[in-house]
């Protein structure tokens, strides 16, 4: 081996990098610890560039149909801030349809869920008796079963006296952590609204960093991942955003005309949980047909028979027009995205890898079809 400068270069490299392998390995505590301080610093940064990816794509699209043909605005500067500006309301206008309209019908259902369970119990059990009429040990059981709401609810009223003590203890860590969690929503909000402003700025910025680090080639591979990741979360956020409040809405028409109860709640339980890709909507399904199931049986079985036929106009005529195969990836890898990520990170998992798998599907598709044709073969569909 000739010890050129260069050889002696990657070797200093290659030993330095063994040697922080190997410290790293043994104080595997102190770097973790490490990596914690290091993640809690950069939080409100990676949430604020969280935050201002989610909140593009409305403001792209207000700029693009409020602006779009305003030059004046646009050389003026205002184009952008006030597409900001009105997403923000938006967003704001959301929130608080949810907390003053939304929760308080969540919380009456509650209560009212509450008292029809304990009505429809003996009614329940009398259907049981009646059942299981000639069946002397199963209505011996029913009859020996009796449910006692005073001593249930001192039951309840002990537990929280006794947990009362531990509550107290740990106020002051739960008032930290929220004046926390607070100073970093601020920090990161107003870090994308920064990046939101100056996304073209900062675009071109990251651009010339590739291009001063990497060579040219790579440079360039590596934009072209960004940028196909990007198009690809894009397409994935606004298709499902958009095929959810169709689905919900179907739900909400379609149940207060036929006067299903809990048409309200149940519309935007749909809504949200059909933003999980496969599963979501047959969630909202389970819990709707829970809560009518209590006021009227037939209803239920009802609403599941509703489900079942929303469920294929949205999946056979709204879904292909609305997504369409804007993602890319075949119906078996989005089963085993949603599969994976939904066992890695929970629902958040469901709703990330799906984009992820599409992004990388689409670049080892790339790389067959260009190994196939470097090879001239025939190039079939992957």
């Amino acid at each position: 081996m000739n010890l050129d400068r260069e050889n002696m270069k990657k070797l200093m490299l290659l030993i330095t990098f063994t040697v922080v392998l190997l410290v790293g390995v043994q104080r595997l505590d102190v770097v973790l610890g490490t990596l914690n301080v290091i993640w809690t610093i950069f939080l409100p940064f990676v949430l604020g560039s969280a935050i201002a990816f989610f909140l593009n794509v409305p403001m792209a699209f207000l700029e693009k149909k409020l602006f779009g043909r305003r030059e004046e605005e646009k050389k003026n500067g205002l184009a952008r801030p006030l597409s900001l500006l009105l997403t923000v309301v938006i967003v704001i206008a959301m929130i608080v349809f949810v907390i003053f309209v939304v929760v308080p019908e969540l919380s009456s259902t509650i209560t009212n869920l509450a008292v029809q369970i304990e009505a429809a119990l003996p009614r329940g059990q009398k259907w049981l008796e009646n059942v299981f009429r000639d069946n002397e040990q199963v209505t011996a059981w029913l009859n020996s079963v009796e449910m006692n709401w005073e001593a249930m609810v001192q039951t309840a009223l002990n537990m929280l006296r006794t947990g009362a003590e531990s509550v107290l203890t740990y106020t002051v860590v739960v008032a930290r952590g929220i004046i926390n969690a607070v100073y970093t929503f601020v920090i990161a909000f107003a870090f994308s609204c920064y990046v939101l402003i100056q996304k073209e700025k900062l675009s071109a910025q990251a651009q010339k960093l590739l291009k001063a680090v990497f060579p040219r080639r790579h440079a360039e591979r590596i934009m072209y991942v960004f940028s196909l990741s990007y198009r690809t979360f894009t397409n994935f956020i606004t298709g499902q955003c958009l095929e959810a409040i169709i689905l919900g809405t179907m739900f909400f028409v379609v149940m207060s005309v036929l006067n299903f109860p809990y048409a309200l709640l149940v519309g935007i339980l749909v809504a949200v949980t059909a933003l999980i890709p496969i599963f979501g909507a047959f969630i909202g399904c389970a819990v709707g047909a829970f809560l009518i199931l209590v006021v009227n049986p037939m209803k239920a079985l009802a609403f599941i028979v509703l489900f079942l036929v929303l469920q294929q106009v949205e999946g056979n005529l709204i879904y292909p027009h609305v997504v369409g195969n804007s993602v890319g990836l075949p119906s078996i890898w989005v089963l085993v995205a949603v599969t994976v990520g939904g066992n890695l990170m929970g629902i958040a998992g469901m709703l990330v890898f799906i984009p992820i798998a599409s992004v990388l599907y689409t670049l080892l598709r790339e790389w067959v079809y260009r190994r196939l044709k470097e090879k001239n073969l025939d190039q079939e569909e992957l």
